[in-house]
């Protein structure tokens, strides 16, 4: 049977959007299922391509980015920019290669800003037939053509005229004067079969002589994703509905090329447009959704001269006053992340790397995503991906948008926290924690799964498990204690709170030190101490819960004292003692 192959083209212009990861997880999960279905000897390939002919907007640093959080999601592709080497693990406990990518097929290279020869060798090819052709339209009189279409209530549409001299323009061309080449359209309507959406049929107005090649030399989008996707043995594309309308030049000029080098007519790959991806609220989910809850914010601040100096070193006084004043203006990725942190601000994740530092499992992520747009029957909800690459099929894509309910995700990295033994979970949070979380590291290797299994049961993210041992990355002499909790708790009762703590102290103080500090012993110990008084546990457990942590909300003492260690519970109880007696 024919080979099957994917291909998943980011443009490098940030991380990777969680729309853009759906986009490349099924795409990888369709070449794996394939695979299994075809068995034999066909060959199934997902590629990796990097579209950077944007060179203002492309950098380095996002392709990186990019890599990482498809490695760091397990999606990996089989040809495409390597990354990694020996013992290349992105995620503990997960088995990956030695390195992802490669060029087996040798289709390379990957990033279309190395491949400018290529598609320079198909312009010229194409202006040979007569099927491209030079323009040298200034931006000023293609505004006027523009401005002349809306005063007719026409669709502007570019298209060369009778009176135009191809002689000329291409004596202008060889001649270095700068200009575009556009495609000469046949005008034909264009039928595209679509894996989700069915038959669907462009007349001739929805394609207009497009550009080609920019002035700058470089290939638009749509050239250049035509030329790879052929070249490289592309037989399937699966992409988001927004690029619906893109697809009839793309089939257009599939029609019109053949390779240079064997002659052959280029080839239609099946195309599957999958569903986009939505805010609760019916609002696209896009990066833009950070600039607004920050603009919103802000607003209700109303200190702008703070937030200037929060901002300035990556964003002026003026731009600033830009953002606030225009929904559709974007801060700098830096100063967007300090002015959150100024305000106190959760900024809604919209890129992987942001589901990433909130604390979330990757395969969590894509178990989510999948369900976004894809039903894999049975009223099955959790899978992981050797479930996705046995079973995906096109069959089951939607074709109505999808909501990303962010509670749902929530839910499920919840209960895959608490199904974890505290060794894997503590494993887990401590690679999450040496990206993103550096107090952890205060916390010692055998303490941490204690610190795991108290934190588990109130935690959905590694971020929230932080939150939840808090206490323990306060200095002991910076503690604040709760008014409210210094009142009910200690200076209540008969005896007092602040009586019990004082009583029990010496009960903990015998515990030893280092290994016998355990929950277990501390929790023995202070029953012990509450039935030796005839104390309900809460009457003591809620003193020391206080000078411990400040509140009277926490884990279980056992695990809270454990983590802190017995010097530092005891001094705790101490500063507590002297502090409200």
């Amino acid at each position: 049977m024919p080979d099957v192959i994917t291909r998943f083209a980011p443009s490098p212009t940030g991380h990777l959007h969680i729309g853009g990861a759906r986009t490349a997880l099924f795409c990888w999960a369709f070449a794996r299922a394939e695979a299994k279905r075809r068995g034999g000897d066909a060959r199934s390939t997902f590629l990796l391509r990097v579209e950077d002919t944007d060179q203002a907007r492309s950098s380095e640093q996002a392709v990186a980015g990019i890599l990482e959080d498809l490695a760091w999601l397990n999606i990996h592709w089989d040809e495409g920019p390597r990354i990694g080497g020996t013992g290349f693990q992105p995620v503990p406990g997960a088995q990956p290669p030695t390195a992802i990518g490669g060029d087996a097929r040798r289709v390379g290279p990957f990033f279309q800003a190395q491949r400018l020869a290529i598609y320079n060798q198909y312009i010229d090819w194409m202006l040979g037939h007569d099927l491209a052709y030079p323009a040298f339209d200034t931006a000023e009189q293609l505004d006027a053509q523009r401005k002349a279409a809306a005063d007719r209530k026409h669709t502007y549409r570019y298209k060369r005229d009778a009176s135009y001299d191809r002689d000329a323009a291409l004596a202008r061309l060889r001649a270095g004067e700068p200009c575009v080449i556009r495609f000469n359209n046949p005008d034909a309507p264009v039928h595209v079969a679509d894996a989700v959406l069915g038959d669907i049929t462009f007349e001739p107005e929805h394609i207009d002589d497009f550009v080609l090649r920019k002035a700058d030399g470089f290939p638009t989008y749509h050239f250049a994703v035509v030329i790879d996707d052929e070249l490289m043995g592309v037989t399937h594309i699966l992409r988001g509905q927004e690029h619906l309308n893109n697809t009839p030049r793309h089939v257009a000029l599939q029609r019109a090329l053949r390779r240079t080098d064997t002659d052959q007519p280029f080839r239609t790959p099946v195309y599957a447009h999958l569903p986009l991806i939505f805010n609760p609220d019916g609002s696209k989910m896009s990066k833009r959704d950070k600039d607004k809850a920050a603009r919103d914010a802000a607003k209700k601040a109303a200190d702008t001269a703070a937030l200037a100096t929060v901002v300035a070193p990556d964003a002026s006084p003026e731009q600033l006053a830009t953002w606030l004043d225009d929904k559709r203006s974007q801060l700098p990725t830096n100063a967007l992340v300090r002015l959150a942190a100024h305000l106190s601000l959760d900024l809604p994740e919209i890129e992987v790397e942001d589901f990433r530092a909130s604390g979330y499992l990757p395969e969590v992520l894509c178990n989510y995503l999948a369900l976004l747009g894809w039903n894999p029957g049975n009223d099955l909800e959790k899978f992981d991906l050797a479930f996705l690459a046995t079973t995906f099929d096109l069959d089951r894509i939607g074709k109505t948008n999808s909501k990303f309910d962010r509670d749902k995700l929530r839910a499920f990295n919840a209960d895959a926290l608490r199904a974890m033994t505290p060794e894997a979970f503590a494993a887990r949070w401590r690679e999450w924690a040496g990206h993103y979380e550096p107090r952890l590291a205060s916390i010692p290797d055998g303490t941490l799964p204690i610190a795991a299994r108290a934190a588990a049961p109130r935690a959905s993210t590694f971020r929230d498990a932080v939150a939840q041992i808090a206490f323990a990355f306060t200095a002991d002499d910076a503690l604040a204690f709760d008014p409210g909790a210094v009142q009910k708790v200690l200076r209540k009762g008969e005896p007092t709170g602040l009586e019990t703590l004082r009583d029990l102290a010496p009960s903990i103080g015998a515990i030893p030190a280092n290994a016998a500090f355990t929950p277990e012993a501390i929790d023995a110990a202070i029953k012990s101490f509450a039935e030796s008084r005839s104390l309900g546990m809460g009457k003591v457990a809620q003193p020391l819960r206080v000078a411990l942590t400040g509140t009277s909300v926490s884990p279980g003492l056992g695990d809270v004292a454990a983590i802190l260690g017995r010097d530092r519970t005891l001094a705790r109880i101490e500063r507590c003692l002297a502090a409200h007696s």
